[in-house]
């Protein structure tokens, strides 16, 4: 029944959107955004369609919107008071296409009296987002829709680390000039956005679909206006707004990964509608079931019984040999709309995406004891981890525009992102015996739901008469993750005897490792609210610009987990030889010492309560001093209260930290022509710890064979930043970027091996940071050129962006011979567009490769886990069918598809050697090819 009122739903919303296209249909439209060389909107510009009597002025943005005949080429003239006049070519208007034109006008000088620039419309809009970088007042890249589209990319996570300096972990984490994921900040449509991930701090950006999004801007300098907490980069993530005209397309697909493919897949029995990311409440705990405080006074009968009820379920799994079972599936529908109600100017963009992903992750994992340089194992695992991963995403945002000084949008946004998994390990396990060792078979069964949940409403309003612009917003965010049932249970043999039976690891103890059942509740809900006003005033017979805003944020936490375990007395090796499927069924759970027992793991660590309140201002100005020299400079003010564990300050999970911060920033362009910058940065940011990484809660990571464990004493991270740039940008769409930087970290947090305490051959926490510092030293060179100067290359345009890092950690004012964790001393990007536009056609190749980096730091008895260097190359063909209506693209994702290797460098050559070093980790990913058609209705 869930299952068809979900469906239901669906199809509701479908009727709904295409209602509203057939209602708002609009055609042979135009449209764009005029902008000055500052990226300030150009008010009252004229465009004139030449040769016809079409006509129109640019509103308070900027924003302008013509209408003129299907299939046919203009050119448009556009002037503007103090403004060199630009003529544009080849302006047309197609149907069931979006045409936005994008245009920055230079201002006049000496040199330009008089003069008019001539350029293409396609030069132009191809050059907008160029234009944006060269004329930002901070060191800024940006991604834009157009290049989203042209890349393999079904997640903006994956769009990103085609940005300089930027590369990609895990699939979902970035990393900013080689610094670890947790030194980024994220936003979206301008708010705060928080961790999405309970145990690390970070961003996971595969949440948005690249559907979604119109731009990604990522800041590499700080400038007031916006947070303060990050080194790395600001990621700015900006979703579909009006659109220009009404649209609607549709797209399906497939997808498949060469390690599964055309052999066996694994999964255990889920839900009905796992297909749509949710449990229906198959693996939830039963109703009535005692709460964490009530348990403990259960009586032992009665906690067999609610254990036949969590337990007693079948531990098997199922293969699928079927030759569809590797196919995945994918599905978007992108709408919008654009009309007046009540003589107001209306519009929207509705979005329905979804892709299911079938994988097979084959990895190995081992963990060391190392004393003088030799590595004996712990443990030697091999493993098989079969995923089905699904993502799906609602946009709906909408705006109304009350005249040309007013607007109102609101936006929202609903992401659902499911794995589900069934993990079949293999191996050796050396506690016992460190020679032979006992074989190994263990399972774990896991859906980990997250939900993302924001809601905006924003406001722009527009004073010309005091020459003043008020924004402000207001937001409210929920993230949810929910795993139910996690189970895992481990078989060993006994070492040296190949007709030993497997027998379930099961005891008198409590384990998190094998007979367990784990639940999970985390909710995040965010509250976001602030606004700023602009003035703008005349120095120096030159417009200058003065900001100040304030911002709230809320942010409150409520993690509950319910670690359950099934343990075994008396020793009952005949119940223990039983396979999964048997081991665990409900005659086999009873009060006698030689039956299973049902227990929960009790601790106070395992529940915690989080607050956050950051109340930060800032002032802001934005100086053109000269023709030459712009200067944005102001400070901001963050006050950072936050509570983690408990409200009671007797309760030990207690941490209370309350801290003011001002900081600084300046950021000068010197413009040494037209075509050329000169760009000197300097700022103080801050980095602080988040929740979890605050947190006492220990969580037994199944698939590094270790326990996570927060620390209460961490301090914030305070950075000293500074940046040189050069830029050069000869042509249209063509840039050159040369740049060195300087970063100082004090206290930086790091997750390390922990040796100390019992079970600490498996523990890792995160290090108390007060007597650590860092620095990194870094240049980057990033390139945009057509090849058109090569015979027969005309087509081709290639582009590229590296960096190089030097970082070194100091502790106790010892220098360490290491980086930072997680830091990376290179970053390289390279891409190759071949287009025929005649026939509708167009290619692009990616690489991507990053330095190798620490995972987890090491200490005086074992050194750091490093990963290895791993390259990637993506390809995707694009061509369009049916007179422009429809496209088919064909994606390939890493079609290298080498190993990734995690190891221990013992030898110390700064490499990985087999045989020699210790390797801890290693992952084979497989390549990811998708096929998909792409339909414009209208």
């Amino acid at each position: 029944m869930q299952a068809q009122r979900y469906v239901k739903y669906i199809a509701l919303i479908l009727i709904f959107v295409i209602s509203t296209q057939i209602l708002f249909a609009q055609t042979g439209k135009i449209a764009g955004k005029i902008v000055d060389e500052s990226n300030r909107p150009v008010a009252g510009a004229d465009i004139k369609v030449i040769g016809t009597n079409v006509g129109t002025s640019t509103d308070a943005e900027g924003k302008f919107t013509l209408v003129i005949a299907l299939n046919k080429k203009f050119e448009i003239e556009i002037t503007a008071v103090g403004f060199a006049t630009k003529h544009l070519t080849d302006v047309e208007a197609i149907a069931a296409s979006v045409n936005e034109y994008n245009v920055t006008l230079v201002a006049k000088t000496n040199n330009l009296q008089g003069v008019t620039v001539k350029t293409s419309a396609r030069k132009e809009s191809t050059n907008a987002l160029i234009q944006f970088q060269k004329n930002t007042s901070a060191v800024a890249q940006v991604i834009s829709a157009e290049a989203i589209r042209r890349s393999p990319d079904k997640n903006t996570g994956e769009a990103l680390k085609r940005v300089t300096g930027l590369s990609i972990q895990e699939g979902r984490y970035i990393i900013v000039r080689g610094l670890s994921d947790r030194y980024n900040q994220a936003m979206l449509n301008g708010v705060l956005l928080s961790s999405t991930e309970p145990d690390r701090k970070t961003f996971s950006f595969d949440i948005f679909p690249s559907a979604i999004v119109e731009n990604i801007i990522v800041n590499k300098t700080f400038i007031p206006e916006y947070s303060a907490e990050w080194a790395g980069g600001l990621i700015q993530v900006n979703t579909r707004d009006i659109p220009t005209k009404g649209f609607l397309n549709v797209q399906f697909g497939t997808n498949f990964n060469t390690n599964t493919i055309g052999k066996d897949f694994n999964s255990y029995t889920g839900g009905k509608i796992d297909w749509l990311g949710f449990d229906d409440g198959a693996r939830a705990l039963p109703d009535g079931f005692p709460t964490k405080n009530n348990f403990g006074s259960v009586s032992a009968e009665d906690k067999i019984a609610l254990g036949k009820t969590v337990a007693a379920k079948s531990w098997g799994y199922n293969t699928n040999s079927s030759a569809f079972a590797g196919l995945g599936q994918s599905f978007q529908m992108n709408s919008g709309f654009a009309t007046k109600l009540f003589k107001k100017d209306i519009g929207g963009v509705v979005t329905l995406t979804y892709n299911r992903s079938v994988r097979n992750l084959d990895f190995d994992n081992r963990l060391f004891n190392i004393n003088d340089s030799k590595a004996e194992a712990s443990f030697d695992y091999h493993n098989n981890k079969y995923t089905q991963d699904v993502l799906w995403g609602a946009l709906a945002n909408f705006s109304m525009r009350f005249n040309a000084n007013n607007k109102i949008s609101f936006r929202n946004l609903l992401n659902v992102n499911t794995s589900d998994f069934t993990t079949l390990r293999t191996g050796k396990d050396y506690e016992s015996d460190a020679i032979v060792g006992e074989n190994v078979k263990a399972y774990e069964y896991g859906f980990r739901n997250n939900t993302f949940f924001n809601s905006q409403v924003n406001g722009e309003h527009n004073f010309p008469g005091l020459k003043t612009k008020l924004n402000w917003f207001g937001s409210f965010s929920i993230l949810d993750q929910y795993v139910p049932q996690q189970r895992r249970i481990q078989y060993n043999q006994a070492a040296g005897d190949a007709n030993a039976p497997y027998l379930a690891l099961l005891s008198n103890t409590l384990s998190q490792k094998t007979g367990s059942v784990f639940y999970s509740n985390l909710n995040d809900y965010i509250y976001n609210a602030g606004g700023d006003i602009t003035n703008n005033f005349t120095l120096f017979n030159r417009k200058q610009t003065i900001k100040a805003g304030y911002n709230l944020q809320v942010k409150d936490r409520i993690f509950d987990s319910r670690p359950f375990s099934v343990s075994l007395p008396s020793d009952n090796p005949a119940l223990k030889a039983l396979d999964p499927t048997q081991l665990f069924a409900a005659e086999n759970f009873g009060t006698a010492q030689n039956q299973l027992h049902f227990d929960e793991i009790t601790g106070i660590y395992f529940r915690y309560i989080a607050n956050s309140i950051l109340n930060a201002g800032y002032l802001q100005f934005d100086n053109a001093f000269t023709d030459w020299l712009r200067v944005v400079w102001g400070g901001r003010y963050e006050n950072f209260d936050q509570l983690v564990g408990s409200e009671y300050k007797i309760d030990p999970r207690y941490s209370h930290s309350q801290t003011g911060d001002f900081l600084p920033a300046v950021n000068a362009t010197i413009k040494l022509d037209n075509k050329t910058n000169l760009r000197i940065a300097g700022s103080q940011t801050v980095i602080r710890p988040e929740f979890r990484e605050l947190t006492g809660t220990a969580f037994y990571d199944f698939e590094i064979g270790a326990t996570i464990i927060g620390n209460p004493n961490l301090v914030r991270t305070k950075v000293t930043n500074l940046d040189v740039r050069y830029e050069l940008y000869q042509k249209p769409g063509e840039l050159i970027t040369v740049g060195v930087f300087y970063k100082y970290f004090k206290n930086p947090i790091e997750l390390a091996f922990n040796q100390s305490g019992a079970g600490s051959s498996s523990i890792f926490n995160y290090v108390d940071n007060d007597q650590l510092s860092a620095k990194s030293y870094g240049a980057e060179f990033e390139f945009r050129k057509k090849l058109d100067f090569i015979p027969g290359m005309r087509r081709f345009t290639a582009q590229g962006n590296m960096s190089f890092i030097y970082n070194r950690v100091t502790f106790n004012q010892s220098v360490l011979n290491r980086p930072m964790q997680g830091q990376s001393p290179y970053v390289l990007n390279a891409g190759l567009q071949y287009d025929v536009e005649e026939i509708g056609l167009n290619t692009t190749l990616l690489f991507n490769q990053v330095g190798r980096r620490i995972i987890y730091v090491g200490n005086e008895q074992l050194p750091p886990v490093w990963e290895a260097p791993r390259p990637l190359l993506d390809l995707q063909i694009a061509k369009k069918l049916m007179k422009n209506k429809g496209e088919v693209k064909l994606n390939i994702t890493d079609l290298i598809n080498r190993k990734a290797y995690f190891y221990h460098d013992l030898n110390d050559n700064k490499k990985y050697t087999s045989g020699l070093d210790a390797l801890a980790l290693a992952r084979r990913y497989g390549t990811g090819v998708s096929i998909s058609f792409v339909y414009n209705i209208k």
